[in-house]
C-alpha cells in the first residue's frame, strides 16, 4: 500500500464516512489528534524518541500509541521477567504487543516483552553456554509464587523431528521445556522410528534458537490474571566488539517501547548495525503474518488486524490504520481478550499454581459480565454456559477433562464471533478489503 499525503483533516472526513456506514463508532477528536501526531512525527528528524517524564523509549510512531496510565504495573511484571545486568551481560527490557499499543489496544490480553540480552564472551559457543545458564537460573528462581508460576520456556532447536507428548515437532522447531523438564535438565520424546530420544539442556545450548519464557501472573490488587511472556534477542559480543545474533536475526524496534532509559547505551549499539532496510524487512515480516492469518486454517482476523494496523501505520496509510484504531475500542473487540484471558485462567488454575481461587473467580465474573454486554441471543447463551462451566470447575477444583473441555468450547465459541466482526469490518472498507486479497494471494 503506498503512502498518501493529505491533511488529516480531510482524512477524518473520510474516516468518519467509512465508518459510520459500516456501524463502527468514532471519536473524530482523537482521531484528528492521532493522524495530527503522526503528519509532527513524521517530519522529526529523530527515529527514537525518549519520554523524559516516564523514562521510556522507542520509535517515534510507536511511541504515540503508548500510555504510561500502567506504567507502574509492567515494570512490576517487568521486574519478574527480566535479567539482571552482569559483568559479562547488558539488557534492555521492552514492551511489545498489546501492552506496547495501550491507547489502541483497549482490551489488551497479554503482558508481553521482549528483550535484548548482550552477553561478552571469548567464543560463541561460550556465549550459548552463558545463555543456558541464565535462562535456567531464571526459570528455576520463577518457577512458582503467591501471584505467578512458570507455564513453560523455549530454548533449543530440535536436532532432529520428535514425537512429544503425542505431538510431532519437526527438525529445527524451538524446543519446549515444561518446569519438571527444567528442573530435571532432561526430558525423553519418541523418535519418529520409535525409540526413545533424551533431549538434554547442555545439548540445546549448543543450538539456542528462538527462547522466550512464559508466565501467568495475578495482581491481586486489580484482581486480574494475565500470561506474561519474554522473548529475548540475544547477542554475542566477541572481545574485539564484533556483535553476532545468536539465532542469526537481530530483530528490529519498530514495535517495542523500552522500559528504562538506562538501557538506551545498549539499545545504540545494538541497533546501530541493523541494516537499511530493517524497516522493509519488518513490513515484509508483518505481511508474511497476514497471509499466513487470512489464509491459514483457522482464519485469525483479531491477529490479521493487528499485524495490518502496524503495517499501515509505518507505511503512510494513516487512513486506514486510524480506522483499525477505532475497531479495537469496539466492544465486540473485548471478546479478543476474553479468549486469551479464558485460556490464561485454566494455566493459573492448574495444580502447583499459587494463585489464589478469589482471584481467578473474580476475574472470570467480570470477564462473564463483559459477554452480557457484548453479545445477545443464542451466541451470548453458549458462551456464557461455557464459562460457567469453567467456574465451576475452578470452583470444584476439578482441572482435568471438564476444565480443559469448557475452556476449548469457550474459546472456539468466541474465536468464530470475533473472527466474524472483524472480517465484517475489515472488508467493509474497500481499500482494506483490496489490501487482504492481495495478502490472500
Amino acid at each position: 500500500m503506498t503512502e498518501r499525503s493529505s491533511a488529516p483533516a480531510a482524512d477524518v472526513e473520510r474516516i468518519v464516512a467509512s465508518a459510520a456506514r459500516l456501524g463502527v463508532e468514532l471519536d473524530e477528536m482523537e482521531a484528528l489528534q492521532w493522524l495530527t501526531a503522526v503528519a509532527l512525527a513524521k517530519k522529526s528528524s529523530a527515529d527514537v524518541v525518549v519520554d523524559v517524564s516516564s523514562g521510556v523509549y522507542g520509535h517515534r510512531v510507536t511511541m504515540l500509541d503508548f500510555s504510561p496510565d500502567d506504567l507502574a504495573h509492567f515494570r512490576s511484571v517487568g521486574d519478574l521477567v527480566q535479567f539482571a545486568d552482569q559483568d559479562d551481560v547488558e539488557t534492555a527490557l521492552a514492551l511489545s504487543g498489546s501492552a506496547a499499543q495501550s491507547k489502541v489496544q483497549t482490551y489488551p490480553g497479554d503482558c508481553d516483552y521482549f528483550e535484548r540480552i548482550n552477553i561478552k564472551a571469548p567464543t560463541r559457543d561460550d556465549a550459548c553456554r552463558r545463555l543456558g545458564e541464565l535462562i535456567r537460573d531464571k526459570a528455576l528462581a520463577t518457577l512458582s509464587g503467591d501471584t505467578y508460576r512458570l507455564i513453560e520456556v523455549k530454548f533449543g532447536s530440535h536436532p532432529a523431528d520428535v514425537i512429544n507428548s503425542g505431538r510431532h515437532v519437526a527438525r529445527g522447531a524451538p524446543i519446549t521445556w515444561r518446569p519438571k523438564d527444567i528442573e530435571a535438565g532432561r526430558f525423553f520424546a519418541e523418535g519418529p522410528g520409535g525409540g526413545t530420544v533424551e533431549v538434554s539442556w547442555d545439548d540445546a545450548c549448543r543450538d539456542p534458537g528462538w527462547c522466550k519464557l512464559d508466565w501467568v501472573v495475578a495482581d491481586p490488587v486489580r484482581g486480574q490474571v494475565a500470561n506474561a511472556s519474554n522473548v529475548l534477542d540475544v547477542t554475542w559480543e566477541a572481545p574485539e566488539g564484533s556483535i553476532t545474533p545468536l539465532d542469526g536475526f537481530l530483530d528490529p524496534y519498530f514495535q517495542e517501547v523500552y522500559l528504562e532509559a538506562d538501557s538506551i547505551p545498549l539499545f545504540t549499539k545494538l541497533v546501530s548495525r541493523l541494516s537499511g532496510d530493517a524497516l522493509d524487512d519488518y513490513v515484509a515480516s508483518l505481511e508474511k503474518d497476514v497471509h499466513k492469518y487470512v489464509t491459514g486454517e483457522p482464519r485469525n482476523y483479531g491477529k490479521a488486524a493487528k499485524r495490518m494496523y502496524n503495517i499501515f501505520r509505518l507505511t503512510g496509510a494513516y487512513e486506514e490504520a486510524a480506522y483499525l484504531r477505532e475497531l479495537f475500542d469496539e466492544p465486540t473487540a473485548v471478546l479478543y481478550q476474553v479468549g486469551a484471558v479464558v485460556r490464561t485462567l485454566d494455566e493459573a488454575s492448574r495444580p502447583g499454581s499459587a494463585i489464589t481461587k478469589d482471584t481467578l473467580l473474580a476475574q472470570l465474573d467480570g470477564l462473564i459480565l463483559d459477554v452480557v454486554k457484548t453479545l445477545e441471543g443464542d451466541a451470548e447463551v453458549e458462551v456464557v454456559r461455557e464459562l460457567l462451566h469453567l467456574r465451576a470447575a475452578i470452583t470444584e477444583g476439578d482441572v482435568l477433562d471438564d476444565q480443559s473441555a469448557a475452556v476449548a468450547a469457550a474459546r472456539g465459541e468466541l474465536t468464530t464471533i470475533v473472527n466474524t466482526f472483524f472480517y465484517d469490518k475489515l472488508t467493509g472498507l474497500s481499500s482494506i478489503a483490496a489490501y487482504m486479497t492481495n495478502a490472500a494471494g
